[in-house]
Formats: C-alpha cells, structure tokens, sequence
C-alpha cells in the first residue's frame, strides 16, 4: 500500500472513533430525575427539600438535602449527582427523598 492509502485510511478510522467517543458522551449524560417517576413518587422524592409534605414526612427538616445525603453521587458545588436509587437519573442537590440518610 502507498504512504497515501495508509494515511487515508488512518484518518477515516480516527474519524469514526472520535464520532463514536462524542455519541458514547451524549449517552453518558444522564436526565434528570422526574419527580413523577414511580420510584420517585413511592420515596416522596421533590427536586425542593422545602416542598416536602410535612404531615407525610414529620421528620424531615429543611436541612436534609440529597447534596449532604450518604447515597448522593455528585461533587460539592454540583446542582445535580447520581443517586444509587434512581440508577441513570439526576436527583437535585436540594432535592430529598425519604431514604435519606446524612453524610459522616
């Protein structure tokens, strides 16, 4: 094969890999969790640990938020983390549900 073939085809295959990485990139990107979800709805999950039903939830308090919760995934200063609860969705770092428990 001339230089010229090689260089071709090298080209056309970092091509498609780097359209790859930018679609595997766009799937990783998880959505936000919805606070209909059925998973959601049976844990009291609000996006606003202030709109939490306090009759529902007497122990709850305005302090509780999924961003000092042990199970939230983000980083500090992240508007939104992973939850092992709600696999592939985005909970809200303001967020509560009724599985929280506070960080050590």
């Amino acid at each position: 094969m001339s230089n010229r073939r090689i260089f071709l085809k090298s080209i056309s295959q970092i091509a498609a890999a780097s359209a790859m990485g930018v679609a595997i990139g766009a799937r990783a990107q998880a959505a936000k969790l919805d606070e209909a979800n059925p998973q959601a709805v049976a844990l009291g999950y609000k996006h606003d640990t202030t709109k939490i039903d306090k009759t529902k939830y007497p122990n709850h308090t305005a302090a509780q938020q999924c961003g000092n919760c042990a199970l939230f995934q983000g980083k500090a200063g992240d508007a939104t983390g992973g939850c092992p609860l709600f696999a592939g969705k985005m909970v809200a770092t303001t967020g509560w549900c009724s599985a929280y428990s506070k960080k050590a």
